[in-house]
């Protein structure tokens, strides 16, 4: 898995980590804890510098909140739960995790939306509640590019140090990567099978 995410990078570049990065937030295939980390470890090859793996990561980020946060501002909480109740099920979302996400948003605000963005399994939720309560485009969109760029800043780094064991660190990638993405197949398919119904 590590091979072929760097491989996708390698051959499409800054456009291929902000692609990676966009498809993390709308629908989680691969966690950005496997991508900024590899983009970061292939800095030292000197085919990318580390402000434009930033960038790229940051922007694929940011572009990748704002389906979510349409959704909540378009659809508005009600219709929101009641869609997450019928197709939550292949999503992983359902509603109480609406519910339970707005509320953190409305009792911290903004901070919420600062701070979510660097706790796996809220770091694109928590674009929803904002939608839901309107939150202004261009604030949600300067809390958001912050919080998004300190967490790409602090995983592309690790990457990059890591650089310096390469050998230790091409033996023992991939398998972790495996493990990372066993274990989201894994908790999709528990999702699945024990999504239920809140409401309706």
């Amino acid at each position: 898995m590590a091979k072929w995410v760097m491989e996708i990078i390698y051959s499409t570049g800054y456009a291929g980590i902000l692609m990676l990065m966009f498809a993390e937030n709308v629908f989680p295939p691969i966690p950005s804890e496997v991508i900024m980390p590899l983009a970061g470890y292939m800095i030292a090859d000197g085919k990318f510098t580390f402000v434009g793996v930033i960038l790229a990561g940051t922007v694929g980020s940011v572009l990748g909140s704002l389906p979510l946060y349409y959704a909540g501002r378009s659809f508005g909480e009600e219709r929101l739960k009641a869609l997450a109740d019928r197709h939550g099920r292949w999503l992983t979302v359902s509603a109480l995790d609406i519910e339970r996400t707005k509320k953190w948003f409305d009792k911290y605000g903004a901070w919420a939306l600062l701070v979510g963005r660097l706790i796996p399994g809220i770091r694109s939720l928590i674009s929803i509640p904002a939608g839901l309560d309107r939150m202004n485009a261009a604030l949600f969109l300067t809390y958001t590019t912050i919080g998004m760029a300190f967490w790409t800043t602090i995983l592309a780094s690790l990457g990059y140090l890591l650089r310096a064991n390469f050998g230790k660190v091409e033996e023992y990638l991939n398998p972790i990567s495996i493990a990372v993405i066993g274990g989201l197949i894994i908790l999709y398919i528990y999702r699945v099978f024990t999504h239920k119904k809140t409401r309706f």
